[in-house]
């Protein structure tokens, strides 16, 4: 606006620009992210029928989980988001470059989340994020945690987005899942939320949100660090996390056959009246079952 009164033969500073906008009733303001896209027309209905599953599974003493992997994380004397309370004047230094360090890489976590306990999961990978590496997630969650909660359980019901490693376009989380059903002898079910509503996964805003405030200011200078900060998260409510590092390999581009998805045991499920998303809501069954 300086500029163009300039232009216009009018002596104006920045200053008094700012004064004028500021008596206009203007202010200075970032973005913010609340556009969330052309909506599904079937949207509605998916949340509505992801809630009636909820409750139905946690009435009969069902284990229901929420899924999802949070953001990488370099590892290192890395500037962290936020702000910590430190000693006055001895601000703790960090890196001025981002570049990944060999030896650390990067943190990437994935995490398990119990609606009806309010506890979850956290597995911090080192590789990739991967459908084998969530569906570990899952795996590892089930044999430390969710057996012990739920001894006599006989599904598992799973939320996830749409995307990423579970995402429902991902053939190989399907084969994971496929594999983990036959494991552990629950009827797997999953339900996904449609594009564009992952931010209303339980995940995020029941777990992750508050690792991502215990942490805040803190470089992760390790992974053993990353794994602590994760496990130490704690809330009013009384949530609980227990975090590992997993230190395997997850190859990328790993492909599936139309074989292997023949040959998984899966049913496809209605959601709404006539009307049917498979893709958004499937059961897989223990192969065993059906022998």
């Amino acid at each position: 606006m300086a500029v163009e009164l300039q232009a216009r033969e009018h002596a104006a500073s920045e200053r008094s620009v700012n004064r004028l906008l500021h008596g206009l009733g203007y202010s200075l303001q970032s973005n913010r992210k609340t556009i969330e896209g052309k909506g599904h027309p079937d949207r509605d209905a998916q949340f509505q029928h992801i809630n009636r599953r909820v409750k139905a599974f946690q009435r009969q003493g069902q284990p229901v989980v929420s899924v999802d992997a949070k953001k990488k994380e370099l590892v290192g004397q890395f500037r962290n988001g936020g702000r910590e309370w430190q000693p006055q004047g001895q601000t703790e230094g960090v890196d001025v470059c981002d570049f990944v360090k060999k030896d650390l890489g990067k943190a990437i976590p994935y995490g398990v989340y119990d609606q009806t306990t309010d506890s979850g999961w956290v597995s911090v990978g080192v590789d990739h994020d991967t459908a084998e590496f969530a569906v570990e997630t899952l795996r590892r969650w089930w044999r430390n945690m969710g057996h012990r909660v739920y001894p006599h359980a006989e599904r598992l019901l799973i939320t996830a987005d749409g995307g990423g490693s579970n995402g429902t376009r991902c053939r190989l989380w399907e084969v994971e899942l496929q594999g983990l059903a036959d494991v552990t002898g629950l009827r797997i079910s999953a339900c996904h939320f449609p594009p564009v509503t992952s931010k209303w996964n339980k995940i995020e805003h029941r777990m992750f949100c508050y690792i991502t405030e215990n942490w805040r200011g803190r470089p992760l200078v390790s992974r053993e660090v990353v794994v602590n900060l994760i496990g130490h998260t704690t809330t009013k409510t009384g949530l609980a996390i227990r975090s590992e590092l997993d230190e395997g390999s997850y190859l990328t581009g790993r492909k599936v056959s139309d074989e292997q998805m023949e040959g998984l045991s899966i049913k496809r499920d209605k959601f709404h009246g006539d009307k049917f998303h498979g893709e958004w809501n499937y059961s897989i069954l223990p192969r065993q079952q059906i022998e």
